[in-house]
């Protein structure tokens, strides 16, 4: 883990750096991938899974002799936890719904706007070495809250060709509609063209490993809508000397254990808090049975040592982090500076893994900077909202000459034509 003592700003933009890999390099494998699936459909689908998982399926549609094995299955405590966080998530979604207002913006024209859910959305939950069923619900709520019609779930099995049953619980209880064993590249195509088991979605949502990223790109350019860019886990803490380093440390690690290729940075004014936050790092992750992939993380994670509060600002909206952990005595003054970062968290007593499972708000957040353009997955990621806009005889006298004047302008004499036959007929 490296320390950074007051840099100058033109280093700045080296130490917000993630260490991301270029996705572009792995366009070839991943366009052959597209293509064979594009042309071979489910058949294709099962010889990359078997290339891939080392599972040979015979169907790639879970049961419904599967789905009822959940019941028994699921200890009763991990249910009970994954109903609490799917009420919390929906409260939370289901107060961002969009009310229309019809607004008369010249007397006789009246505009407003209705939002309608996206049709078809596709659900991807990475296999990897854990069961992500949190993001099932953070996806799968929201889209049955906007009304999807028809939400697909691709995930990978395991080497026996089972889905996690934590998984297929979370799936049931969020109204997914159907649930595909179909992991990486194979698994984005599928939903992006449509086999003969997967139907073709008109936007595809969830998080997953490089080669998942890039094929979501790629498809994206013509095939079918994304949730947004997507790269390696991250979180930034800023600090003061009255946070606790012990809870510094906790959250540095809780980030750092999701992968080889995550990120923490700890931004503070005070020195003296530094050897004490490695400190405790050093004896929690000892601790940690994910210890190796978790001390892979801190090796290209960052303490910051900055001169006031000014500069943490500056550097934090620079960095635009995925999750922002505030950790200060005067957290909401500071908060209300910030203007890049996917979500943030505030106080002694906010873990950003609270976000992560249970608090209510979506953990599918823009990564690698992409917090200054892009929001977090939320209900309008799920609907689409058409403007409606109707004019009386009064007010296209009202509005005419000001459209016919513009047309004229740009040289469009067919624009002012359909003003002009209306108005002669007045």
């Amino acid at each position: 883990m490296e320390i950074i003592n007051y840099p100058d700003r033109s280093t700045w933009k080296d130490i917000a750096k993630r260490p991301a890999l270029d996705v572009s390099t792995l366009f070839d494998t991943v366009n052959s991938v597209l293509s064979d699936v594009k042309k071979g459909g489910d058949k294709a689908v099962k010889a990359y899974g078997e290339k891939f998982d080392k599972v040979a399926l015979d169907s790639l549609l879970v049961t419904e002799q599967e789905m009822a094995g959940v019941i028994t299955n699921v200890s009763d405590d991990l249910k009970q936890a994954i109903r609490i966080a799917y009420a919390n998530i929906a409260k939370f979604h289901k107060a961002q719904e969009f009310t229309g207002k019809k607004i008369e913006t010249t007397p006789g024209v009246t505009c407003w706007q209705k939002a309608v859910a996206i049709e078809k959305v596709g659900l991807y939950i990475p296999g990897g070495t854990a069961p992500l069923f949190s993001t099932v619900l953070m996806l799968a709520v929201p889209a049955k809250i906007a009304g999807c019609k028809e939400i697909v779930l691709c995930t990978p099995p395991d080497k026996n060709g089972n889905i996690h049953p934590a998984i297929l619980f979370a799936a049931q209880i969020a109204g997914v509609h159907k649930i595909i064993k179909a992991g990486g590249i194979q698994a984005i195509a599928s939903m992006a063209y449509g086999t003969e088991s997967v139907p073709k979605v008109d936007k595809i949502f969830g998080p997953g490993n490089q080669y998942v990223t890039a094929a979501k790109q790629l498809v994206s350019l013509k095939d079918v809508a994304i949730d947004m860019p997507a790269g390696p886990s991250e979180v930034q803490v800023i600090a003061d000397e009255t946070a606790n380093p012990d809870f510094i440390a906790a959250d540095f690690l809780s980030q750092a254990e999701h992968g080889a290729d995550s990120q923490s940075i700890l931004v503070t004014t005070d020195a003296a808090l530094i050897p004490r936050v490695e400190a405790a790092i050093n004896r929690q992750l000892n601790e940690l049975p994910r210890k190796e992939i978790t001390a892979k993380a801190l090796e290209h994670s960052r303490i910051v040592l900055l001169k006031d509060e000014e500069e943490v600002v500056a550097f934090t909206n620079l960095y635009a982090p995925e999750h922002l952990i505030i950790q200060t005595k005067d957290y909401l003054s500071l908060a209300e500076q910030v203007e890049n970062a996917g979500s943030v968290f505030l106080g002694a007593y906010t873990p950003e893994s609270a976000g992560d499972y249970a608090s209510g708000t979506n953990h599918t957040l823009p990564t690698n900077g992409y917090a200054r353009a892009y929001s977090g997955v939320n209900l309008d990621s799920f609907i689409r909202k058409i403007t409606f806009q109707e004019i009386t005889a009064d007010g296209i006298r009202n509005l005419g000459d000001t459209i016919r004047i513009m047309a004229s302008n740009e040289e469009l004499e067919a624009h002012r034509n359909a003003v002009t036959v209306r108005l002669n007929t007045l």
